[in-house]
């Protein structure tokens, strides 16, 4: 995961995000990797891996803190882009434009 090559590197984490499907687990030292190089770029797949196939008791702190702020995020961000369709709707209906 230290690759200077960009390719190579998004090989290591993709096998990361793999090895937490197959196993439901990883080992100390990748979760660490993961969590050095953040969720944004190479490591944002193999996190979201991590974060869906791994149990949520397992995880560490640092993983369940991010497992409950993506998830809050989600919820609202789904409650925006509803209520954002409804406003669309509601002012369609005014204009008459069905």
């Amino acid at each position: 995961m230290r690759l200077p090559d960009p390719h190579e590197r998004g090989f290591a984490f993709t096998a990361a995000g793999t090895a937490a499907r197959v196993n439901g687990a990883l080992t100390s030292e990748l979760y660490e990797a993961l969590r050095a190089q953040g969720p944004c770029g190479f490591a944002e797949d193999a996190i979201k891996d991590t974060l869906t196939f791994v149990p949520f008791r397992d995880l560490p702190p640092w993983f369940k803190w991010w497992k409950v702020r993506s998830a809050v995020r989600d919820k609202i961000e789904g409650w925006w882009l509803r209520s954002e369709d409804t406003v669309v709707d509601a002012w369609r209906a005014l204009r008459g434009n069905r």
